[in-house]
């Protein structure tokens, strides 16, 4: 086999191949051995026709068609190799030369990854905000854990903002009651305008038995967009009560005894998801200098690819959610799908961008992937996914997602590296100690992250639990803006994968 290499542009080349015949040994038996088990020929055993015999009974040009496409594939695979081209894409294929008992000859015309011009890096440096926790932020996480301990008493009077509500709704359109447009017993915060449209101003000033009634349109189903009439009524009015700020509350709500206490704990526990925000910052801010700092061409037929498994993938996500692309674009606060289109590609082309750039940056650092790195990222993915680690590599495999995997770590341990050696400063320019930050940034499996990642969790905003119906629709939309944010680092990797 002899192979030449044309390069058509920053990320496409064309490989021209040239198979002698006695190179095609190998195809031909393949291929006379399926005919073998396909054709009958009368006066000879099944499998055993000769080959001669198989040429005119089905045709010697449909023999040499049956022995390219067994010859292509391999041949192709070999010249990649042979060249060291990092294909990314499927190949366009043409078939230039066949000279029955001479040559094959054809053309492969796919999309690689760029040979990029990395900057220095070896005096890297990024800035981060400084860690500052405010009475004002802790007030807040107070608050949060004041809410929880609220009660609900009835009242005998018409509804405020912050009240509770149990309410029945019956929505109709044309007269005629929607399917599940109906529902009784409901359980709503007035004022929390999670619900529908129109449904706080007309509860506000109902009293138990009131009802009241008002037009909002349609978010989901086959009416969306369409303006509904909806009756409220009022079932009961609760009051909510909050506990008194004080060191009885301290004790109630935690393990402390006062309520000073309990509030530098609350600092301690922000400053520490600050630092570990930090170690994001970090991240982020060296991959944007970099990119900034180097020349990447992005494949359009990858982007494109990409563009259009994500917009299949979103209208699947809508399906499930019981909504069309106008409500999406309501709910996500996104002015059009022209606006769409174009963040989902700004966003398709720099994740596809980082991925060359770390791949870069591994090569030329010789990064590997050993079985400890493997490990560590599958115990972390497996606990972040709420499954055991066995079952997330059985589902890594069966979704034949075993090479992203491999290139996605192996990035992310190019990435670490780099950032351990980059200088870090806090907005006040002090230098901001790695190891802090080596949870979120470095060793994805340590123990260490998880218990931070905990305690931070502990410290976030939590509301009230929903009802059925606010759950419900919260899920859907979250369902489908999920969906839109989905990121891409290794869209390149999937394209090289189908290759």
């Amino acid at each position: 086999m002899k192979s030449t290499i044309e390069n058509l542009g920053p990320t496409r080349v064309r490989l021209a191949i040239e198979v002698p015949w006695s190179d095609l040994d190998h195809a031909f038996g393949e291929v006379y051995k399926e005919l073998r088990n396909q054709v009958r020929v009368p006066g000879f055993r099944p499998g055993k026709v000769p080959n001669r015999v198989l040429d005119q009974r089905v045709g010697r040009p449909a023999v040499l068609e049956q022995v390219v496409q067994h010859a292509v594939p391999e041949v192709y695979s070999e010249a990649v190799r042979e060249n060291q081209v990092r294909v990314i894409s499927q190949p366009e294929v043409e078939v230039t030369r066949l000279e029955d008992g001479e040559s094959l000859a054809f053309t492969a015309e796919v999309d690689v990854a760029p040979q990029l011009e990395l900057p220095a890096l070896d005096a890297l440096a990024v800035t981060v905000e400084d860690v500052e926790v405010t009475d004002e932020e802790i007030d807040q996480q107070v608050s949060v854990m004041r809410e929880r301990f609220a009660t609900l008493s009835g009242v005998e009077r018409a509804a405020e903002d912050g009240d509770y509500v149990s309410i029945d709704l019956e929505a109709t359109l044309d007269g005629e009651v929607l399917e599940d447009g109906s529902t009784t017993g409901m359980s709503y915060e007035v004022g929390s305008g999670n619900l529908m449209a129109g449904l706080d101003d007309a509860v506000r000033g109902l009293s138990a038995d009131g009802t009241a009634t008002f037009t909002t349109p349609l978010l989901s189903g086959p009416n969306a967009g369409e303006e509904a009439e909806v009756t409220v009524t009022v079932r009961s009015v609760k009051a909510k009560e909050l506990p008194e700020l004080d060191d009885e509350f301290a004790t109630m709500a935690s393990e402390f005894d006062t309520l000073d206490e309990l509030r530098e704990d609350v600092r301690t526990r922000l400053a520490r998801t600050k630092v570990l925000q930090q170690g994001a910052q970090a991240r982020d801010k060296l991959v944007e200098q970099l990119l900034e700092a180097t020349e990447i061409p992005v494949p359009e037929k990858l982007v494109e690819q990409e563009l259009s498994w994500r917009s299949q993938a979103m209208e699947r996500e809508l399906q499930q959610a019981g909504m069309d692309w106008d409500a999406y674009f309501s709910a996500a606060g996104i002015e059009s799908r022209e606006a769409y289109d174009a963040e989902t590609r700004e966003n398709v082309e720099r994740a596809v961008k980082t991925q060359f750039l770390l791949d870069a940056i591994a090569d030329a650092r010789e990064v590997t992937v050993d079985n400890e790195d493997l490990s560590a990222q599958v115990m972390a993915q497996a606990q972040r996914n709420r499954m055991s680690p066995e079952q997330y590599a059985q589902q890594l495999q069966q979704g034949g997602n075993i090479a992203d995997f491999v290139a996605d770590v192996r990035r992310t341990k190019a990435l670490a590296q780099l950032l351990e050696e980059t200088t870090i400063t806090d907005a006040s320019g002090n230098v901001v100690d790695l190891e802090a930050l080596r949870p979120q940034t470095v060793a994805a499996g340590d123990d260490a992250a998880t218990d931070e990642a905990d305690e931070a969790d502990e410290v976030e905003d939590e509301d009230e639990d929903p009802t059925a119906a606010e759950v419900a629709q919260v899920e859907a939309t979250d369902a489908a803006v999920a969906a839109a944010d989905e990121d891409v680092a290794t869209a390149g990797d999937k394209a090289a994968d189908k290759a």
